[in-house]
């Protein structure tokens, strides 16, 4: 996993917990950072007087753990606002009771995760690598996918989760070649197979010269490893031309975890 999210909040003093976003249609990230605000707040004995503004950037049910760094950010914001000083493993510790990637979404960088994703291990990464990521219409349900998942995989000998060493052989030496040819997503035949288009997708990426292409979590996005900031442009560009999704954004990786900024 690689922290290659961002998200803006503006916070004031009001209401108990409030949240407002500035896009429609997000009860249940509205509730999530909400959540973890109430979290905080008890875990401190105080009052969760507050409000925020999540200024989203990332798609709702987009498979890019948008909701977790949503929470992860007002989790960071708010022990700044009420000055708490909160030790960063009680923060850990708060935010894995919301959800299995929050503490990622604190944690930043490069790590390897364990159990449901929440228990991390940092990991060593060289140099950064460049992203593209397909974003489609719509979302993808989390446990649609999975309950697919378990669906497809009904009767067959499943193995236990494994580290790559391709993978980390790539991280480690920052070869951007070897790193996308250890890309692989267990859910990514779960979420074709709930959204064919997908497969169109990825083809396309392909094609235009990806190193690696993967749906990204549970999708419907799909992540693209490129050579470099102009390469990603270039595939940013082709899949547009390409018609294949909604619309395209360009990152890179690592990146720090949730933190205040100003």
């Amino acid at each position: 996993m690689q922290a290659q999210r961002e998200v803006a909040l503006a916070f004031g003093r009001h209401r108990r917990g409030q949240v407002k976003h500035h896009v429609p249609a997000l009860r249940h990230q509205r509730r999530k950072a909400r959540c973890e605000v109430a979290h905080l707040a008890a875990h401190a004995g105080i009052e969760a007087d507050v409000t925020m503004h999540l200024n989203k950037g990332i798609p709702v049910a987009g498979g890019m753990a948008g909701g977790s760094a949503d929470a992860a950010g007002a989790l960071v914001a708010c022990d700044a606002l009420w000055r708490l000083n909160t030790d960063r493993d009680d923060l850990m510790d708060l935010a894995a009771e919301l959800g299995s990637d929050v503490p990622f979404a604190l944690h930043g960088g490069t790590a390897l995760g364990t159990g449901r994703g929440e228990k991390l291990m940092s990991a060593l990464a060289r140099g950064s690598f460049h992203w593209v990521f397909a974003l489609a219409d719509g979302g993808l349900s989390t446990p649609a996918v999975y309950a697919e998942c378990d669906r497809l995989r009904e009767g067959l000998d499943v193995p236990e989760p494994h580290v790559s060493d391709l993978l980390m052989q790539g991280l480690r030496a920052g070869d951007e070649v070897t790193l996308g040819k250890a890309l692989s997503n267990d859910l990514q035949a779960a979420a074709i197979s709930l959204r064919p288009s997908l497969a169109q997708v990825l083809e396309t990426g392909d094609d235009l010269g990806a190193l690696g292409g993967i749906v990204s979590g549970s999708g419907p996005t799909c992540a693209f490893l490129a050579r470099d900031h102009e390469h990603a442009l270039d595939i940013a560009v082709g899949l547009t031309s390409a018609g294949v999704c909604r619309t395209v954004k360009t990152a890179t990786s690592p990146a720090a975890g949730a933190k205040v900024v100003g």
